[in-house]
Formats: C-alpha cells, sequence, structure tokens
C-alpha cells in the first residue's frame, strides 16, 4: 500500500500518529480523514462533514461513508500483511446506509472477522456524534503476495 513507508519496523503496534504525518495524498486527504488508532486489530478514524462530502440533498454522500469502511478495512488488513512482505486490495464492499447525517463530526471503527492467507474480511461501523450508528459495511480484501502485480505495476507501491 502507498503508506506502507510510515511503517517501519520496532514502531509501536498503534500506527494511526505514523499515518497521519505520512504523505498519503488522494481520498484520504481529500476528506480530511484522520486516523485516531491504527492497529492490525482495530482501526478508528474521524471526519468533520464538510460541503464536500455531501450530496445534493445536503446529507452525507453514500459514497463517503463507504469510502470510510473500505479505508479503515483495507488499512488494518494491510498492517496484518505488511509484516509479511504482502500488500492487500478491496475485492467487496457491501456498505448500508442508515442514518441521514448533515453536519458534525463521523467516527467510525473497522474490526477484523476474518483472516486468512489469501483474503480477509473486516466490518466497519460509521456513527455521528451522539453515536447513533449511521452505516455499517463488510469488505473482503485480497491479500497479494510480494512480488504481485496489480494495473501494471507492482502492488503496494505509489501509483
Amino acid at each position: 500500500m502507498y503508506y506502507a513507508a510510515a511503517i517501519a519496523e520496532g514502531e509501536p503496534e498503534d500506527f494511526a500518529a505514523a499515518l497521519n504525518t505520512a504523505a498519503i495524498d488522494g481520498w484520504i486527504s481529500a476528506m480530511g480523514l484522520r486516523l485516531i488508532r491504527a492497529t492490525r486489530d482495530e482501526v478508528e478514524a474521524e471526519l468533520d462533514i464538510g460541503p464536500q462530502h455531501r450530496q445534493a440533498y445536503g446529507i452525507v454522500h453514500g459514497g463517503v461513508h463507504a469510502g470510510i469502511v473500505e479505508t479503515l478495512a483495507s488499512i488494518g488488513a494491510a498492517l496484518h500483511a505488511l509484516p509479511d512482505g504482502r500488500s492487500v486490495v478491496g475485492l467487496e464492499n457491501h456498505t448500508s446506509f442508515l442514518r441521514a447525517v448533515r453536519s458534525g463530526r463521523l467516527r467510525a471503527t473497522a474490526r477484523p472477522l476474518d483472516r486468512g492467507r489469501r483474503t480477509q474480511v473486516w466490518e466497519g461501523s460509521v456513527y455521528d456524534e451522539e453515536g447513533r450508528l449511521c452505516a455499517s459495511g463488510r469488505v473482503r480484501l485480497l491479500v497479494l503476495e510480494p512480488d504481485a502485480t496489480l494495473a501494471g505495476q507492482r502492488a503496494g507501491t505509489p501509483g
């Protein structure tokens, strides 16, 4: 994954600070997602809702919820796979939108349901400021071997 450089052997189990300060661009940066905790067993993040997160009806776009769930699952799965030189890529994301949110702060967590040699399944939940469940999803990820290529490039390298 593109943030593998932030994960060095001997660092503490919680990689949130290292990942937040790494030169991460793309979706995480564009959305303003901040990691609170990032371990191989649980990833937590928060996001302050802004105009870029809302769809035409003024509520948080479902893609934001699905993106948060997939991002946290991918980070946790990668933290589990990277010590063996492997990387991960998402195969499926099934996110259900349970409560509309217009403003405030979202808080999300993801935890593994199954971590096999070839695939991992993670479950994520997104909550509003009052602790109400807004979205829930499952992400299935493929574990890639160190020599795997993805879209014509070695997997786990920035593109």
